[in-house]
């Protein structure tokens, strides 16, 4: 199995402007079964912004490509309705009581006018088979609508616990915005619960992004005796940031003891795009 970990797009003001076909053309050179976008599709989550990063993903010549929202994807009140729109209409998992709720915005009034959807959280499970084996993909959203700042609600984790029981599969991984291990100036607030939750659910691997810079590190708990990797990517196209943060990662034979992790960094210097590769072997 081979997955493509992309994230932190940013169309809008901060993306690489003409540089798409270039960075398309790079990612569709890898035999991906798997493209996993960790968030921040979007600068403001403006309509046209969504548009265009959706229209980019659909681009991404691979059956399977799972999206999650960003932090900057949270900034409208419409965000919900454009991120399903033009990323992934996904049915998402609601609380199971919506009084335990304590994350702020998690709900919009309910005489907002102009919206389709007043739950704000983007939370759900897609189960993927490839060559015989089945991958629970756990996509949290650790992001709070108008904040930066990452917040899980414990409601929410209840609620999606409950219903990866229901699932039968192979492996299971996660997908969050805001790292769980390390941290920035906008972190998540409450990583602890969600660390317990991935051990709850002997989850081993964890790709998040948000801060726009690579960090690959393994976390172990010796009284509880359970390890997982957290991958945190760079920006894909952030035109904002350094060149050696824009980067996509590429892991070739995922989860087993062949695993290669493929570190592309695009390099844009006088109006041209390069990329330089690394790959980093992990057992």
């Amino acid at each position: 199995m081979n997955i493509l970990h992309i994230s932190d797009m940013h169309f809008g003001p901060r993306h690489w402007l003409g540089k798409n076909d270039l960075l398309l053309e790079k990612l569709n050179s890898f035999d991906t079964d798997i493209v996993i976008n960790t968030g921040d599709n979007t600068t403001d989550a403006l309509e046209n912004e969504f548009e265009a990063a959706g229209n980019f993903l659909k681009s991404i010549d691979c059956q399977h490509i799972v999206s999650i929202p960003g932090n900057h994807d949270k900034r409208n009140m419409r965000s919900t309705d454009y991120f399903r729109q033009y990323i992934d209409e996904i049915e998402v998992i609601r609380p199971l009581n919506r009084d335990k709720c304590r994350k702020r915005n998690i709900y919009l009034e309910g005489n907002t006018i102009g919206i389709k959807e007043h739950f704000t959280d983007i939370n759900f499970l897609k189960k993927i088979t490839i060559n015989g084996e089945s991958l629970l993909i756990v996509c949290l959203d650790s992001n709070s609508l108008y904040e930066d700042n990452g917040f899980v609600d414990k409601e929410i984790l209840r609620t999606i616990s409950h219903a990866i029981s229901k699932e039968s599969y192979d492996r299971i991984i996660l997908l969050n915005h805001h790292s769980i291990l390390d941290t920035d100036s906008d972190p998540l607030f409450n990583s602890r619960i969600v660390v317990e939750f991935v051990r709850e659910h002997n989850i081993e691997h964890v790709f998040c992004g948000h801060t726009h810079h690579l960090s690959i590190m393994r976390s172990t708990d010796l009284y509880h005796k359970h390890s997982f990797t957290q991958y945190k990517n760079g920006s894909l196209s952030s035109g904002n940031t350094l060149n050696d943060t824009n980067m996509f990662l590429y892991y070739k034979n995922f989860g087993t003891e062949a695993m290669e992790i493929h570190v592309i960094r695009a390099i844009v210097d006088n109006g041209y795009m390069s990329f330089k590769e690394e790959i980093i072997t992990c057992y």
